[in-house]
């Protein structure tokens, strides 16, 4: 069986700098051996489910404003930089740079959390339409978009992670 510190090892970066939530999933019980996508994220995501609305919060801060300055300084984790890489937001005109700018400076100002989408298989258009769409919401079924968005996320980071499994 996996160690503790193993599995916080490989797994505490799936949900973004959040690595109490691979120490909970294994806390919590058991992650049966082999591993697998199903597995892994179902325990991942009990235990962020269970954390607190604020700790919760802290998760969606965690993630890097889409295109912001962490990217510009080249300062995003791995796994958000292929993302958003992948997604062609390294690759933006300036008009569109100011654009997702200024998106992100209102919704994190309306929510008081960045702006969160699974940006795999969606290019700048989709993702652009999908903040003009969602920054009208009220703040309640943005936390609900958002934790969903991330949980997706971390689905999709297991699935590079494990891709022998599910």
């Amino acid at each position: 069986m996996m160690s503790r510190e193993d599995f916080v090892s490989r797994f505490g970066g799936v949900f973004e700098h959040s690595p109490f939530i691979a120490e909970r999933a294994y806390d919590a019980g058991p992650v049966t051996e082999p591993l697998t996508v199903a597995g892994v994220h179902a325990s991942l995501t009990a235990a962020f489910r269970a954390a607190s609305p604020r700790e919760r919060l802290g998760v969606l801060s965690a993630h890097p404003d889409l295109a912001g300055r962490l990217a510009i300084a080249g300062e995003l984790t791995e796994d958000s930089r292929k993302e958003q890489s992948g997604a062609g937001l390294d690759r933006l005109s300036a008009a569109e740079h100011a654009r997702f700018s200024e998106l992100n400076s209102a919704y994190v100002e309306k929510f008081g959390f960045p702006f969160i989408i699974a940006v795999k298989g969606l290019g700048k258009d989709d993702i652009l339409s999908a903040f003009e769409t969602r920054i009208v919401n009220g703040r309640d079924e943005e936390f609900v978009t958002a934790t969903a968005q991330v949980e997706r996320i971390a689905l999709l980071r297991l699935t590079s992670m494990l891709p022998e499994a599910e």
